[in-house]
């Protein structure tokens, strides 16, 4: 069984997570070495500061490298940030073989056709996503090459971001001594590690709750047909307690992974609800309301999935969604934030966690390690491709390169 070693770096608001590790054709993962470090120069997904992001990109890969005995020269990078935006446009060819046989060519033509858009100069195309084929008016195909037909249409799902927010993320990586393989949208790394073929068969909701921001992508019939970043996440959360109970920020953070939960509880005995916390002042102490600590957090919660609903309404695909959504990232282990969302939605809530995992598993399988956990298996599904393609890793993130990349992962993996 073939297996390949491949790096994901996943460079978030709070934490930039390096994992080294074996591929194996089967999707398995064998970790070889994490390097996790706290977040420095990025607010809500995006580098504000490139000297502080590269320092904590170093760092986080010096670790892997340490722990794992591999020397890291490329890796798969997760982007994110408030900068992202969708949309879907579709590409009408007409098949031109004299036996109307549709082959890669007429596949890459209609997918060339389909980004034909208007868009400012500022933004860049991150993905273009096949999402499904018409062929001669025949819908739901999702693999026409072979077929006969006379006219061909695919349907896609595309992903921008901003032109500057995408470069500083490329130099901080570059300057950290690291070439970038593929920028991977987190929201469809993510969904590599925690949805299963029938999940998005079905149709589901991936919901990923990081420290400054919320990834949101709504799967239909195996493809990818709604994504959207809100700028909120577990961050604001902590700045919540901070501000309403009046706590060093330290402090918040030890309160809501201590002692919070997503739904409040009435207050019982006055003496029993109070917890001693550390106040501003060296040595100060204070008695903090639990069940107000939990107030906070529900108040936060419900803010929180009222957003993620507007974007499942606006997706076009409220109530028809089966498989309802899976929660992943770090501010989902938030005690009952599951059940809230399920009493709120009135649809199936599950949180997704990294599965299939060996080596060192122990370490990642928990779901704010989905995204770094999901790059690898990118890698491992379009990674081939990627390097079969002319010029520098990075330089294949110039404008108009996705179109570029769409061609290499076709030729690689359709048949």
């Amino acid at each position: 069984m073939a297996q390949r070693t491949i790096v994901g770096i996943d460079v978030g608001t709070t934490k930039v997570c390096t994992i080294v590790a074996q591929v194996h054709d089967s999707g398995r993962v064998n970790v070889l070495g994490v390097g996790l470090t706290p977040s420095k120069g990025l607010d809500k997904g995006v580098v504000v500061n490139i000297d502080d992001a590269v320092n904590a990109i170093a760092t986080s890969v010096e670790k892997a490298e340490r722990l794992s005995g591999y020397r890291i020269g490329t890796a798969f990078v997760g982007v994110s940030g408030r900068h992202i935006s969708s949309l879907n446009s579709r590409g009408v060819v007409a098949v031109g073989r004299g036996d109307h046989e549709i082959t890669r060519n007429d596949v890459a033509r209609a997918v060339e056709n389909a980004q034909t858009i208007a868009m400012p100069n500022q933004r860049e195309i991150i993905h273009v996503i096949p999402r499904a084929y018409v062929v001669d008016g025949h819908e739901g195909i999702r693999d026409p090459i072979g077929m006969s037909g006379f006219r061909l249409e695919v349907e896609t799902h595309i992903v921008t971001g901003e032109v500057m927010a995408i470069q500083n993320l490329i130099k901080s990586v570059q300057r950290a001594g690291v070439e970038i393989d593929d920028l991977v949208l987190q929201t469809l790394a993510s969904g590599e590690a925690v949805l299963t073929p029938d999940d998005k068969d079905r149709g589901v909701v991936l919901v990923d709750i990081g420290g400054g921001t919320t990834d949101i992508a709504v799967f239909v019939d195996g493809g990818i047909w709604h994504t959207s970043v809100v700028p909120v996440g577990g961050n604001h959360f902590t700045n919540d307690i901070v501000v309403v109970l009046k706590t060093p920020h330290n402090t918040a953070e030890y309160l809501k992974l201590k002692y919070g939960a997503a739904i409040a509880q009435e207050a019982g005995d006055t003496a029993a609800d109070l917890i001693e916390a550390e106040g501003f002042a060296p040595g100060e102490r204070q008695q903090i309301s639990h069940s107000l600590l939990n107030q906070v957090l529900q108040a936060r919660a419900e803010e929180v999935i009222e957003q993620i609903y507007n974007e499942i309404r606006r997706s076009g695909y409220e109530g028809l969604l089966p498989a309802g959504v899976v929660l992943t990232g770090g501010a989902v282990q938030l005690p009952r934030f599951d059940e809230l969302m399920r009493d709120m939605l009135g649809i199936p809530v599950r949180v997704g966690t990294p599965a299939d995992l060996g080596g060192l598993s122990d370490s990642i399988d928990t779901p704010p390690y989905a995204t770094g956990v999901g790059l690898l298996r990118w890698g491992a599904r379009h990674g081939l491709a990627m390097h079969n393609l002319p010029g520098g890793p990075s330089e294949r993130h110039n404008m108009g390169s996705a179109y570029e990349r769409f061609k290499g992962w076709l030729k690689e993996f359709l048949p």
